[in-house]
C-alpha cells in the first residue's frame, strides 16, 4: 500500500508561482512514473505533467513552458513548479504513482487526496 500526501497548494495572484510537493510512503519495492493530475468544478481531471523513474517528463499543452515536474527518487517525491499562473489553472491537485510491491510484481497506482490551487485574476 502507498500513501501520497501533496503539499504546496494555496491562493495565489494571476502570473504568481506555487510549488506542490507529493511524498509516497508506505510499503512498496519501488516507485515507477509519477504524475500531477488537476480537476477544475464541473470538469474532467485531467493530465497535467507525468515523469518516469528515469525523469523523462511530459506535459499536457495548456502548461507547456510554465510548469516543470521533476523528482527525487531518493525521497519518493514529486515536485511541481507552477510559473506565470492563471486564473484557468484553477483546480484540485492530485497526485499520482505507479508502484511496485515487489521487484517483479504487479503494479498499483495510488492517488493523494488533493490540494487546491487557486488562481485570482
Amino acid at each position: 500500500q502507498v500513501q501520497l500526501v501533496e503539499s504546496g497548494g494555496g491562493l495565489v495572484h494571476a502570473g504568481g508561482s506555487l510549488t506542490l510537493s507529493c511524498v509516497a510512503s508506505g510499503s512498496f519495492f519501488r516507485i515507477n512514473a509519477m504524475a500531477w493530475y488537476r480537476q477544475a468544478p464541473g470538469k474532467q481531471r485531467e493530465l497535467v505533467a507525468s515523469i518516469t523513474r528515469g525523469a523523462n517528463t511530459d506535459y499536457a499543452d495548456s502548461v507547456k513552458g510554465r510548469f516543470t515536474v521533476s523528482r527525487d527518487n531518493a525521497k519518493n517525491t514529486v515536485y511541481l513548479q507552477m510559473n506565470s499562473l492563471k486564473p484557468e489553472d484553477t483546480a484540485v491537485y492530485y497526485c499520482n504513482a505507479d508502484s511496485q510491491p515487489t521487484m517483479n510484481g504487479p503494479r498499483y497506482n495510488f492517488w493523494g487526496q488533493g490540494t487546491q490551487v487557486t488562481v485570482s485574476s
